[in-house]
């Protein structure tokens, strides 16, 4: 079973295109095992329940910010171990700083395709 077949995702963003646009460029690369999330609380709820290999995360959210999931994960020691990338509209160097100072394996500038989901995920996985 290859990489792609394992790999567990779950896709945290509070808009429900963004997220479709994200599923829709995982199933591209041959990901399937995926999960959603519309934030940062039911990310962790879902994440309690059944555990990812990686989250992809939108910055912007209401209530919890993509960093602050981040530090959220992080800090508990069942999803410490989880890859993070971060997705954002804006990635000024200090969100990029911020991330990256709480173990952000890689960020993702929108607008984005395939292809550049597919280099940001490798440079975390490895080839898939």
């Amino acid at each position: 079973m290859s990489l792609k077949d394992r790999l567990k995702i779950l896709v945290v963003d509070d808009m429900s295109t963004s997220r479709g646009l994200i599923v829709q460029s995982l199933e591209t690369i041959g990901i399937t095992q995926i999960q959603l999330a519309a934030n940062g609380p039911e990310a962790m709820r879902t994440l309690a329940q059944r555990p990812a290999h990686l989250v992809i995360s939108d910055y912007n959210m209401p209530d919890m910010t993509g960093i602050d999931l981040l530090k959220q994960l992080r800090g508990c020691a069942t999803t410490q171990g989880i890859g993070f990338i971060l997705i954002t509209g804006r990635a000024d160097q200090s969100i990029v700083e911020q991330g990256k100072s709480w173990g952000m394996n890689n960020f993702l500038r929108k607008p984005f395709g395939t292809q550049e989901l597919k280099s940001c995920l490798e440079a975390v996985t490895g080839r898939l």
